[in-house]
């Protein structure tokens, strides 16, 4: 429980995992790994952060979205395995931003999901990574995050 316990530390309480709205499962194992579906900036059950960054969407709002699917990430994790503690390494981070057609700074949006790994889970954290702009996300959610972890 020492990654549970880092978290509240933080201040970060993981929320109850979501039905999936279509035809998926919150997360597979293949072996050693661990692939989480993509998951979306809620907060307390509620959407946050809606719409496209670089237009009605700022910067530091969809970095905190980013933040706040990660943390949804977090949930489906500890809800498969039963302790963040079996997290041997994070592989990798697909993050989705819903962009206006002149924003190009994904990588800075998804930093909020890349800074938040490394600082829970230190050098196990680091990760490879994949920052794509889309035209549309479900709901019209500004962020989607999905991740690959290794387990024990």
């Amino acid at each position: 429980m020492e990654v549970e316990q880092y978290l509240a530390e933080l201040g970060i309480t993981l929320p109850n995992v979501s039905k999936p709205v279509a035809s998926y499962v919150p997360a597979v194992c293949g072996g050693k790994l661990l692939f989480v579906s993509g998951q979306l900036c809620t907060v307390s059950g509620e959407l946050k952060y809606k719409g496209k960054v670089g237009r009605n969407v700022s910067l530091e709002d969809a970095y905190e979205a980013a933040k706040a699917s990660t943390i949804n990430s977090l949930a489906v994790i500890k809800k498969v395995l039963g302790s963040l503690d079996r997290v041997k390494r994070i592989v990798k981070v697909v993050g989705f931003v819903n962009s206006d057609p002149n924003f190009t700074e994904q990588h800075k949006v998804i930093n909020g999901a890349s800074d938040l790994l490394v600082k829970i889970f230190g050098d196990k954290g680091h990760h490879a990574r994949s920052a794509v702009g889309v035209t549309a996300l479900p709901f019209d959610a500004s962020v989607e995050v999905e991740l690959v972890v290794e387990i024990e």
